[in-house]
Parts: C-alpha cells; sequence; structure tokens
C-alpha cells in the first residue's frame, strides 16, 4: 500500500499536531484532525489551517477536522494514527481512537515524555510506535500555527516499541518524512530519553520565570540549575540502562561519555530549536490558563528515582516550584529566579 493510500488521523491539533499535519495533507496524504478545542475545529473548517514560517512564508491549507464528540460518527478504519495531546490526556485519547483501528493499524505517540507505555498498554506493542520531535511551534489563536524551524529543518525519529522495524514503521516514516527529516531507531526508548535529557533542563525552569528560554538561560544562576537538573537526570538515565544515542541530526562522534552529554543536548536545543521569543509548551499552557505537563518532565525524573530508591532533589525543588503555580500560589515570573538558583544548592 503507498502512504496515498493511507487513512491517517491526527488525534490533538495543537502547534506541533496541527503543522505536520498540514505537510501530510499538502503532500497529497488523506489526513483526518481530531481536536478537543472547538473553537479551533470551526476556524479550521471555515478558514482551513494558517502556518506561519519562520521565513515569512504563510500557507493555508483546507483540512477536514472533527470534534471529540464526532469520532462516533467515523466509520473508516485508521491505518496510522499520530497521538499529540497532552501528556496526561494519552490515555482517553487512545481509548476513543481504539474502536476504529484494524489489526495492522498503528498508534505513534508524537509528544515529548514516555507516552509510548501507555499506548502499548491499551492497543498492545506490536501497534506502537514511538517518536521523538525536533520542531518548535506555537498557537495563540484557534486555526493558526506559528512555525519557529522550517521545514527543513524539523527533525523526527521513529522506532518500534520492541525494535525491530515493519512494514507500519517504515509507512510512518515515510509519511512524516513529508514534513521532516525523518529517521528510524532501533532503541526508540532510548531516543526518548534523550529528548527527556534535553527537556529537563529548559521545559519547567523558563516557565517558572515566565519569559522565552534564550533570556531565561541568561538569568545569573538559573543556567547552572539547569546543568544540576540534567545530571541528575542523565544519572537515572544511566542507572536504567539507557543508551546514550544521537539526536537533533547529531552522529556518534557528537555523544560524549559523561553527563557533559546532557549539557550538549540543552545547547542543541538553544542553538538549533529556538528563537528570541520561543516560549516553551508548559509556559505556553499556563499562558492559557491550562494545566502543563509536569509529569512527562521533572516529574517523570522525581518519580522514577523514587521508584529505584534515592532522590533528585534538584528536579524536586523545581517540580515544587512549578506546583505552587499549577496551584495559583505562585505566577510566571522573573521573580522567581531565586527560587530556581536556591534549588542548586539541594544538589551541594
Amino acid at each position: 500500500m503507498s502512504i496515498e493510500e493511507l487513512n491517517i488521523a491526527v488525534v490533538g491539533t495543537g502547534a506541533n499536531g496541527a503543522s505536520l499535519g498540514a505537510d501530510m495533507v499538502r503532500a497529497g496524504l488523506s489526513v483526518t484532525y481530531v481536536d478537543q478545542w472547538p473553537a479551533h475545529v470551526e476556524a479550521m473548517r471555515t478558514d482551513g489551517l494558517t502556518v506561519n514560517f519562520p521565513d515569512g512564508t504563510v500557507e493555508r491549507t483546507e483540512i477536514d477536522a472533527y470534534h471529540l464528540c464526532q469520532v462516533a460518527e467515523l466509520r473508516r478504519p485508521f491505518d496510522i494514527v499520530f497521538v499529540s495531546v497532552k501528556t496526561y490526556d494519552t490515555r482517553w485519547a487512545v481509548e476513543l481512537l481504539k474502536p476504529l483501528l484494524h489489526e495492522g493499524s498503528v498508534v505513534v505517540g508524537l509528544q515529548n515524555g514516555m507516552t509510548i507505555d501507555d499506548v502499548a498498554e491499551i492497543v498492545g506493542p506490536e501497534r506502537t510506535i514511538g517518536a521523538v520531535l525536533g520542531i518548535a511551534a506555537n498557537m495563540f489563536e484557534p486555526g493558526v500555527v506559528n512555525r519557529q524551524v522550517s521545514r527543513a529543518d524539523t527533525w523526527t525519529t521513529v522506532g518500534t516499541y520492541e525494535g525491530a522495524p515493519t512494514p507500519q514503521l517504515k509507512n510512518v516514516q515515510a509519511v512524516l518524512s513529508t514534513a521532516a527529516v525523518t529517521e528510524m531507531s532501533s532503541d526508540i526508548r532510548a531516543s526518548k530519553w534523550m529528548k527527556l535529557l534535553a527537556n529537563i533542563p529548559e521545559m519547567l525552569p523558563s516557565a517558572i520565570l515566565g519569559v522565552p528560554l534564550l533570556t531565561a538561560v541568561h538569568v545569573p544562576g538559573v543556567r547552572e540549575t539547569m546543568d544540576e537538573a540534567s545530571r541528575e537526570a542523565y544519572a537515572l538515565a544511566r542507572e536504567l540502562g539507557i543508551a546514550m544515542v544521537p539526536i537533533f541530526g547529531m552522529t556518534a562522534r557528537d555523544v560524549r561519555d559523561s553527563d557533559q552529554y546532557a549539557l550538549d543536548l540543552l545547547d542543541a536545543v538553544l542553538k538549533s530549536y529556538s528563537l528570541e521569543d520561543t516560549r516553551v509548551a508548559v509556559l505556553q499552557d499556563w499562558d492559557k490558563k491550562r494545566h502543563a505537563e509536569l509529569d512527562a518532565y521533572n516529574g517523570y525524573i522525581v518519580e522514577t528515582r523514587r521508584k529505584l530508591g534515592g532522590s533528585a532533589p534538584v528536579n524536586e525543588a523545581i517540580l515544587h516550584i512549578a506546583n505552587r503555580i499549577e496551584s495559583g500560589d505562585l505566577e510566571p515570573s522573573l521573580n522567581n529566579a531565586g527560587l530556581l538558583v536556591a534549588a542548586r544548592t539541594l544538589a551541594d
């Protein structure tokens, strides 16, 4: 079956899911959008999806969009389901589309964090494909995506849950190649851990400060806290037996045999996936008064370390500050810089 014959769904069409899906549509593929934001669905139905690129290019694409409540009206099974909802919404989103899968269907998590385990529990390891994304985008109004990385510089890696290549994996690679440079991984868990190592120092700390990432790293003392959180995460990955592998277009020669590699991954994000106004996903959620994915980042490190024994004190401190913002006790602000700098002392 050619990829033009595949029936594809994108569930969760925020900035990343919507823009990648639009590239698939523009390549002539059959793509159905499913989203929980009513105004966004209606905007796409009325005016299509607008994607603004960093070079000033503006693309408008006609989209076949459905509200969550309309999934029950769909009848044709999907060959590939891309899931791009928040990590805490993964399980119900996969359950929602499960009736529209056939024996050869696969579900691909286009998300940060270890959502491959949630997907595998629901549809089975044989129908689970993990993905790692190298993209920066935002959405501040329904139907409009601001993509901050060009299509040529967008990067993805995909791999099966159990590691072996399959015809479905090749189809997923071909489909995503319409939107990004796409590689295959024989150890997708390791690849996703590399993205996690890159996310740990950036997501919560810069959001806590309420400023773009490139501003946050220059606040005195903050980069040092970020680095300590990275080192804790790297030590945990090593204890779990996670192999250090290249991502973001790196090569094996770029992979250092020390926790410096975790710091290098943040540097890669700063260099290749950040503009002066790039606000991380956690901050975008807080800007919209939504819950953020704390469980996918520092929360994952804290909980996994707890299960193994011991603690990750710097990540715990960062998570505590973020939870205060979630509860309304704090606001994202540069006034929180002192709290972040103090968190670093817990590593001493």
